[in-house]
């Protein structure tokens, strides 16, 4: 019997309340986990959309907190982002920047990896918007990571990335290099460029690297304190290794039967026996030749 790994990703539609983006995150991880996920992963932006700076001086009790979720369902919990105000050695961010940082806890709580988003969305989008600039906000990470997720004596190696990173094939190769087996893609696009890229990244993300990709969203529309508002994409995927979709969330809203429900879930399977003959039928890495 081929061993697998069960993963979950989470849509959410989070506003600037924390508590009760908490509580939409507890619930959905708490029916994953019933269902036999094994690996959840959350969208960019869980604990709140917008007011960076106000979330970063909660990062160490909300990372504690998103721990606990993981502890009390005996599950990997891939806590989408959070801002942080300090780098990974400590030191604070300089200039009054943050860094949007991915953890990976583990079923007893303990944390396993923390990955600080390299590549931050600069763009001009036809949105209430406008323009998005992150790099006024948060300065990029410089580290790759890879991590093993150990799981019934099996162990599945997860590289880690952020929203914007998918634009880059030149990561998701790096990180199949450096050993990934699955890819865990966070995010929070904008609705049009989400309209136009969303699935054609998770998709080419899966071919260039040959992983499984978990794309947990944000969707729907977001009303930030100011009275200005933005409007995601979600429909969140996960895409095996040869490009196609697994499973889905068909829309940016939530179209659940239960009107109390404020989250939607899709699931996937690992199998790492098949995704190796996959990848030795046609073994891109022995034919690459520009990295």
């Amino acid at each position: 019997m081929n061993k697998v790994l069960n993963v979950a990703a989470l849509q959410m539609n989070s506003q600037q309340d924390i508590e009760a983006n908490l509580s939409t995150i507890k619930a959905g991880i708490e029916e994953a986990s019933t269902q036999g996920a094994q690996l959840i992963v959350l969208p960019e932006n869980c604990c709140s959309m917008g007011r960076q700076f106000a979330t970063a001086e909660r990062f160490e009790s909300l990372s504690a907190t998103l721990a606990s979720y993981a502890r009390e369902h005996n599950v990997h919990l891939l806590a989408g982002s959070l801002p942080c105000p300090f780098r990974p050695d400590g030191a604070l961010v300089p200039d009054g920047r943050l860094r949007q940082v991915s953890q990976l806890f583990a079923p007893d709580g303990s944390r396993l990896a923390r990955y600080d988003k390299i590549h931050l969305f600069t763009a001009t989008v036809a949105d209430k918007q406008g323009s998005y600039n992150e790099a006024a906000t948060f300065e990029p990470g410089t580290q790759t990571v890879v991590i093993p997720i150990e799981v019934a004596g099996e162990s599945y190696q997860l590289g880690m990335m952020v929203c914007f990173d998918l634009r880059f094939p030149a990561l998701a190769q790096r990180l199949r290099q450096a050993g990934a087996e699955l890819l865990s893609a966070p995010s929070a696009f904008t609705y049009l460029t989400g309209q136009a890229h969303w699935e054609l990244l998770l998709r080419a993300r899966a071919l260039d690297s040959q992983c499984l990709v978990i794309g947990a969203a944000q969707g729907g529309e977001h009303h930030y304190k100011d009275g200005q508002a933005r409007q995601t994409w979600g429909h969140s995927a996960i895409t095996a290794f040869d490009g196609m979709i697994v499973d889905s969330y068909k829309s940016s809203e939530m179209k659940t039967e239960d009107k109390h429900k404020d989250y939607a879930l899709v699931f996937a399977s690992l199998d790492k026996s098949a995704q190796q003959q996959g990848r030795e039928k046609m073994p891109i890495f022995q034919c690459h030749r520009l990295a």
